[in-house]
């Protein structure tokens, strides 16, 4: 009895020691007290989510989708209807590691007006394409990325449309193991090969990288034509979002660099009227986005200053999207946040306006 009271006590002790802490939620010395909460939240994948994409299907509102990253190297991207259901039919599964997902409207595929998802599957260091809403692959086999370097780990994109053209380009950006501290981002145009297949043409690296931790979220503020991404441990960055634009090498604007706790993730626009709005970052380890002025100030237009921080219901959010379309459920618009309990959280903007008592 001595002997078997021993081992049970010895194994209460060996799962106490390794249960799991509950996660320590991080202060943000400006953000709202009480926590928003989604209108919905969507059934949950199979792994782990990481990055959404809205796309808004502009001819039926109610028809519009999310896609999420189920990150994991047994991966896939999952699509969901507004209500937060899976749409079996639709989700693309057998990914290596997908990390990132955006989306573009009107891409020139076959002689059509195509909308786009592209995806960044990391352990096979390429993007992936697939057509909207049906999901269909249309980049080959995939698209290679960081060809002949060190770091290929793809992880984050952003889509960016030049207006003057109306080329495609996708900004990506890798995990931090070998990466160069300048030239971090990869951009390539997109381009129909002739047979209604997308392919990449590298068209410049750049963005400088503090050295910390990776980067990975991007977004580009398509009216304005700049991309945003965040250096984790440092702030949020900002350069040209055309290659072949005059100082497009140039770096425009860091902010975000006080305030957060631990890490700063996921950019999200929201556009409010021509030229001014609000930048969103995910303050990672406080659970709570800070919200940035667009527009800067006359004085100086790449000044971002704080506006307010507002708490969500959101755990460790990593990836996020907006759009200002009215869609059902959504009048104001659509922010989807993930969620580390293998879910994204759809919230309205008027409730977190409301929240952060923004105008």
């Amino acid at each position: 009895m001595k002997v078997l009271s021993q081992f049970v006590l010895l194994s209460v002790c060996a799962f106490v020691a390794t249960a799991k802490e509950p996660k320590v939620v991080l202060p943000d010395p400006d953000a709202t007290n009480t926590a928003v909460k989604p209108r919905v939240v969507t059934e949950p994948v199979k792994h782990d989510t990481d990055d959404p994409a809205i796309w808004v299907n502009r001819a039926n509102p109610a028809e519009s989708l999310v896609l999420g990253t189920d990150k994991d190297v047994d991966g896939a991207l999952y699509v969901f209807g507004l209500d937060g259901k899976i749409k079996a039919d639709k989700v693309v599964r057998g990914l290596a590691r997908p990390n990132n997902v955006d989306i573009a409207y009107d891409v020139m595929v076959g002689g059509k007006k195509t909308d786009i998802a592209v995806v960044t599957e990391r352990y096979a260091h390429r993007l992936r394409v697939y057509r909207l809403p049906d999901m269909a692959p249309i980049d080959g086999g995939g698209i290679p990325v960081f060809a002949g370097e060190q770091a290929r780990d793809c992880m984050g994109i952003a889509l960016y449309t030049r207006p003057s053209d109306g080329a495609v380009f996708a900004i990506v950006s890798r995990s931090d193991a070998g990466a160069p501290r300048e030239g971090y981002l990869h951009q390539y145009r997109l381009v129909d090969d002739g047979t209604g297949v997308l392919r990449g043409v590298f068209a410049r690296r750049f963005g400088s990288w503090k050295g910390g931790k990776e980067i990975e979220s991007i977004a580009v503020d398509q009216e304005l034509g700049y991309v945003y991404f965040s250096d984790e441990d440092f702030a949020v960055r900002k350069y040209l979002a055309d290659p072949a634009a005059k100082d497009a090498e140039d770096e425009l604007a860091d902010f975000g660099t006080t305030g957060f706790a631990v890490d700063r993730e996921g950019i999200s626009i929201f556009p409010t009227g021509a030229g001014v709005g609000y930048v969103l970052v995910s303050n990672q380890g406080a659970d709570t986005f800070r919200i940035f002025r667009r527009e800067g100030n006359s004085a100086e237009p790449h000044e971002h200053s704080l506006v307010a921080s507002v708490r969500v219901s959101t755990r460790e959010s990593d990836g996020s999207d907006i759009t200002r379309a009215a869609l059902p459920g959504f009048p104001g618009g659509l922010f989807v946040a993930m969620s580390t309990d293998k879910t994204f959280h759809f919230y309205a903007w008027d409730d977190l306006a409301a929240a952060a008592k923004l105008n």
